[in-house]
């Protein structure tokens, strides 16, 4: 049977659960016990699909095609892990699913109710997640903050959990933030009290809280809110703002959480190795020559938009010892080809990531005509790639009518268009093409020298591609179409004839990269950036003695 652990946050949202969920993951894992991860969101959309990145940040998707809250990336990125749409769930999911039980039938005579209905729905996907993974440990993150009126079915589901799995087989852990005054100069606890007497008032005492601080923690804190919120003191967990988020699970397990979950559940350890994530870390914080990417794109406002394609970049920079120096860079700022010098001057290399919509486009299609005529490594990403093949079009055709059907409809040259099975979809929710897919690589190109292989498998999330009635005519002005779907028909891969290093995807490898494993594109984008000398873009490291 698995065991589960439950996550909750108070006093404030992105207090840090996510990543505190994923450093756990990580702890066990490196102790041999299997982990398997769940998302709650409790809002009423279905999943984040159709939501605003300003709203929502990234969508990030599975293998299997789920569109699901980006704290799924951190705990496939922490944990070494693929998750499946098992591992996300909504408030719109379960009542959708409860709603449609009771038109089929399932109720007759019943009055549908939150309790018992609602919290037996998401119980049963609890149980599905631990049969399906057959994980040692089902780790589950509570969306929100306790006392959110949406939360509260999801919470209820929990406390009944400790009755259900048995109380020795379920843990909880409250994440917290403790504040500082800098008019009293000190750490206030009161908000943590009240956040966990709020728990408390729901039914659930937590066994563990981890509280997020600017500032050291001192033992007379530690000590005050054991006292109050009836937690022992080795349970109350001191993690304090750190430089980099992939050093928390060094944090925690220096404050013993490990052991501390190893004993509360009787789980049985294999090993204890953190080496390898050690090392790591001590690569991250040695000083290192930078490396400065350009990210040109549509949400850039909000940073959380790109979390994954951000962790990415970061992951190839530390293979190739160096220090990601990343600025963002609003697409619309550039629709006057005048703008692009002094935004782009100093860049190494540019990335132009996904989105949807006509905003900013011709921003992006400058930037892509910046990169290709200077030579300067571009890695576009979806979007990004659709964005390159308009622009190698127009300058192929001598024309600015190239376009995507998506930004112009009426178009003269439609490069790229719906996909064909896209034209008859209706809705907006999960129709998109999702989740894995196979691409061939064409030898010799520079895809395939990334991959190292004949085949991939790679996530997508788009309904637009390369029109094939342009193929031919792009192909003989010198773009390289360097990975095809298994039947040909599709475009996944296209490259610039002649260009140092120009790609673009039309799928998400970003999804795929991991701190000591980067993605093979990410990692030879960064590779061939690095050897870019631009304007101020590589000054000279600190003398160090």
């Amino acid at each position: 049977m698995s065991k589960y652990i439950f996550v909750t946050g108070g006093v404030v949202s992105s207090v840090g659960k996510g990543v505190a969920v994923a450093s756990i993951g990580t702890i066990l894992k490196s102790r041999g016990i299997s982990v398997s991860v769940m998302k709650l969101d409790p809002y009423l959309n279905v999943d984040p699909g159709t939501m605003s990145p300003y709203q929502h940040g990234e969508v990030f998707v599975t293998q299997d095609g789920a569109e699901t809250d980006l704290d799924l990336g951190n705990y496939e990125r922490f944990i070494d892990i693929n998750l499946t749409q098992n591992s996300n769930i909504t408030s719109g999911q379960i009542y959708s699913s409860v709603i449609a039980k009771e038109r089929r039938g399932d109720f007759l005579g019943g009055t549908i109710q939150v309790v018992p209905h609602v919290t037996n729905e998401i119980k049963t996907r609890f149980k599905k997640l631990a049969e399906t993974s057959k994980a040692d440990v089902i780790l589950i993150e509570v969306g929100g903050t306790v006392g959110d009126i949406e939360g509260l079915p999801f919470l209820e589901a929990i406390r009944q959990m400790r009755k259900d799995a048995g109380k020795d087989n379920v843990l909880y852990i409250h994440v917290t933030l403790l504040p500082y005054l800098q008019a009293s100069q000190e750490l206030k606890t009161k908000p943590t009290q009240h956040s966990v007497n709020e728990l408390r008032r729901i039914g659930i005492q937590p066994d563990v809280i981890i509280c997020r601080s600017d500032y050291p923690i001192p033992a007379n804190i530690q000590d005050k809110i054991s006292l109050f919120c009836d937690v022992d003191k080795e349970a109350v967990i001191p993690l304090e703002t750190v430089s980099t988020v992939y050093e928390v699970p060094l944090v925690l397990e220096e404050h013993g959480i490990g052991k501390l979950i190893i004993e509360r559940l009787s789980l049985s350890p294999q090993h204890d190795d953190l080496t390898e994530w050690r090392g790591m870390i001590n690569r991250l914080k040695q000083p290192h020559e930078p490396v400065k990417i350009c990210l040109v794109g549509k949400y850039v406002e909000l940073t959380d938009s790109y979390y994954s394609v951000r962790e990415s970049l970061k992951h190839a920079a530390l293979f190739h010892d160096r220090e990601l120096q990343l600025s963002w860079v609003q697409s619309e700022q550039l629709d006057k080809i005048s703008d692009l010098e002094g935004c782009l001057r100093d860049a190494q290399g540019i990335i132009v990531p996904g989105g949807f919509g006509d905003r900013g486009i011709e921003g992006m299609i400058n930037t892509v005509r910046y990169a290709r005529e200077r030579n300067i490594p571009y890695l576009g990403l979806c979007l990004g790639m659709q964005v390159m093949v308009i622009e190698f079009a127009r300058q192929a055709l001598k024309s600015n009518q190239p376009n995507s059907t998506e930004f112009n409809p009426k178009t003269q040259y439609p490069v790229i268009d719906i996909m064909l099975e896209q034209k008859t979809v209706a809705t907006k929710g999960g129709t998109m093409r999702l989740g894995n897919y196979p691409c061939k690589l064409v030898p010799g190109t520079l895809a395939a020298k990334a991959y190292g292989v004949e085949t991939i498998q790679e996530r997508h999330r788009h309904r637009f591609e390369l029109n094939n009635s342009y193929r031919q005519m792009l192909q003989e002005k010198g773009l390289v179409l360097s990975g095809l779907s298994p039947d040909g028909n599709l475009v996944e891969i296209s490259e610039v004839k002649g260009h140092p290093w120009m790609l673009g995807c039309q799928f998400h490898p970003e999804f795929g990269s991991r701190p000591n494993r980067p993605h093979p594109l990410f990692r030879d984008f960064i590779g061939a950036a690095k050897n870019v000398l631009r304007e101020g873009a590589q000054p000279a490291l600190p003398l160090t003695t």
